[in-house]
């Protein structure tokens, strides 16, 4: 099945998207994950889908899209809400026929992918707003998941911080080892609207100063 999942930048829908894909019988195929915000407007359709030769101008051979490279897995569409309108008409298409065509290509081909798109912004409003197709945000909710920020996960923030910890200094490496005590109780108290990401960076600053100064102290806390 299709899954959503919701959450704020940062706190981790790309690792429940992965999550998703490692437990589920396509594990042994690709997952393909994309960014939907970065790819500009009008490469939207031939990024996803390909083209043929002589498609375009440059176009001297024919090249497979995002979907044919997912096919027998997943394909990751990270903030779907920034996808236009245009690509959302054929990736419905997709979604319910499991065909499409190539830029510049007459053909329908046929693919077997799974979509997990993720968003960090309210489809809802964004419907409302015109900029988002309710009929694709129903194909996309039969499984749609709220993914908690950090600031709702207290129980997982000192395990994060002995992984990132463990990722820089070795994997003996302890909390206590990188950390003083003033500087571990702002971490636990600060809510972290960087969620995942930016504790991790935070953290990485921290054991890198403890490499050298012997622990992180509270003073070396960005501001």
């Amino acid at each position: 099945a299709m899954v959503l999942l919701n959450g704020e930048s940062g706190s981790g829908k790309e690792l429940v998207a992965k999550l998703v894909h490692s437990r589920s019988s396509r594990s042994d195929g690709p997952f393909i994950p994309v960014n939907c915000a970065a790819i500009p407007e009008t490469l939207f359709e031939r990024e996803f889908f390909g083209h043929a030769a002589g498609a375009f101008t440059g176009a001297d051979r024919a090249s497979a899209g995002l979907c044919e490279e997912a096919d027998g897995g997943t394909l990751f569409l990270d903030e779907i809400g920034d996808m236009p309108q245009s690509l959302q008409v054929k990736l419905l298409r997709v979604l319910q026929e499991g065909t499409f065509r190539r830029l510049g290509d007459p053909a329908e081909r046929r693919v077997d992918l799974r979509i997990v798109a993720a968003t960090n912004a309210g489809i809802s409003s964004l419907i409302d707003e015109g900029l988002f197709r309710q009929d694709l945000y129903y194909r996309l909710q039969t499984l749609e998941l709220e993914i908690p920020p950090l600031r709702e996960r207290g129980e997982d923030m000192d395990n994060l911080i002995e992984l990132f910890v463990g990722k820089l200094a070795g994997q003996g490496a302890t909390i206590n080892d990188v950390l003083d005590e003033n500087a571990l109780k702002a971490m636990r108290r600060y809510p972290w609207p960087g969620n995942v990401r930016e504790l991790e960076s935070t953290t990485r600053r921290m054991t890198l100063m403890a490499m050298h100064a012997g622990k992180a102290t509270l003073e070396m806390l960005p501001e």
